[in-house]
């Protein structure tokens, strides 16, 4: 039984990816239909965001009133029926309504799903689950591909995702009593679940919150920033053409879909703290082959590199979290972790933009090596507070 809830726990990470592709590859046969520019998907996607951070902040009172499954499937059939309205919207406004709903339906069961997996599993799991989530990541963009090019309309890849997502509803609920059987088997999580959930006053005065808070704002501004600006780094800096960087960009997101494939290995020698650590070396060597004079393919694989670092961090600062913080605090922890994560991917890539336009795009590499900085540094600040706490 506790395989077969693994399973699920495992589709549901996929569907956390199907959609978060969908509008990029779908908004250029979109926005001319609805007479917008096409920078209008910022608004969307700002929405979108807005509503995950709202979401990811009430996940542990989500989370003890209703339970991890129920929360996962009312947000999988909330997200569902949001990837429907997309499908029968017929202005922008339309849009923008249903990505309230698709943005409160991410946030809870992401914070919510990450916390479960950190109290209940060991951390080889999180890595591939969250491999899963690009796995998902990458099939969404495919199947509104087949959609477009099939000359079904962009409707139809959204309606396609919403079906993959109703399906996956309907095993979510049939799957509910395998949540409350793995949750009844630890005697703690099963007391704490009754307890009040955290203000966020009181979630910024435990020791060490505020310290992950901010390493989670700063890891979303590296992985954001090189997906949305590496690209255009390779063309405007390195030179190469739009069509071959649009291609060769795609080299960091294969260094975090392997790296996190990998890293479910290494945890098993690794503990959580040394994973991180060694993700934040990867990623400093890859910085410095993109800064340094080193020729194209240094580029090349320095853009590699900043992926497999990136890969162990996120999943492994996670599932560290119980650890750091107790099981008890780890659900309003992550919440609010997630939050910083998705206002880290809202704020920092733009304000790259913002370098690059008025400044210089090869402001690229610096711009990463700052936040990395800071990550490490608050990152070892988290520990050095939570082995205060355990002494």
């Amino acid at each position: 039984m506790v395989h077969l809830l693994l399973a699920v726990i495992y589709l549901s990470f996929i569907s956390l990816g199907l959609p978060d592709a969908l509008l990029g590859s779908a908004w250029p046969s979109m926005y001319a239909g609805f007479d917008v520019p096409v920078s209008y998907a910022g608004i969307i996607s700002m929405i979108i965001a807005l509503g995950t951070v709202v979401s990811s902040l009430q996940s542990d009172r989500l989370t003890r009133s209703l339970g991890t499954g129920k929360v996962t499937a009312i947000s999988v059939a909330l997200t569902a029926a949001a990837l429907f309205g997309f499908s029968v919207s017929q202005s922008f406004w339309m849009l923008c309504l249903w990505a309230v709903p698709y943005g409160l339906g991410a946030g809870s069961v992401d914070a919510s799903l990450n916390n479960y997996v950190a109290l209940h599993y060991a951390s080889r799991h999180m890595s591939w689950l969250h491999c899963m989530w690009g796995i998902g990541a990458s099939i969404g963009p495919y199947i509104m591909g087949y959609a477009l090019t099939g000359g079904y309309g962009w409707p139809a890849g959204y309606r396609s995702i919403a079906m993959l997502q109703v399906m996956l509803t309907v095993i979510l609920l049939v799957s509910l009593p395998l949540w409350k059987g793995r949750r009844a088997e630890s005697a703690d999580v099963e007391r704490d679940t009754s307890e009040k959930p955290l203000t966020l006053r009181e979630i910024f005065g435990i020791p060490g919150a505020k310290e992950v808070m901010v390493a989670f704002f700063c890891y979303s501004a590296v992985e954001q920033t090189t997906s949305l600006w590496a690209s255009s780094y390779l063309t405007l800096h390195v030179g190469f053409s739009a069509e071959r960087a649009a291609g060769l960009a795609s080299l960091f997101f294969i260094g975090i879909t392997v790296g996190r494939a990998l890293s479910g290995f290494l945890t098993i020698k690794l503990d959580d703290p040394q994973m991180i650590r060694l993700g934040q070396g990867i990623i400093a060597v890859g910085i410095a082959a993109l800064l340094l004079p080193l020729g194209e393919f240094a580029t090349l694989a320095g853009l590699l590199l900043v992926g497999l670092g990136c890969a162990p961090v996120f999943p492994c600062i996670i599932h560290s979290t119980p650890a750091h913080f107790g099981a008890d605090r780890s659900q309003a922890v992550i919440g609010v972790q997630m939050a910083s994560a998705y206002v880290g991917t809202c704020v920092m890539p733009p304000l790259f933009g913002l370098i690059a336009n008025h400044i210089d795009v090869a402001w690229f590499p610096i711009y990463l090596l700052l936040s990395l900085a800071v990550m490490v540094w608050m990152h070892e600040m988290l520990l050095k507070k939570s082995r205060r706490r355990l002494s």
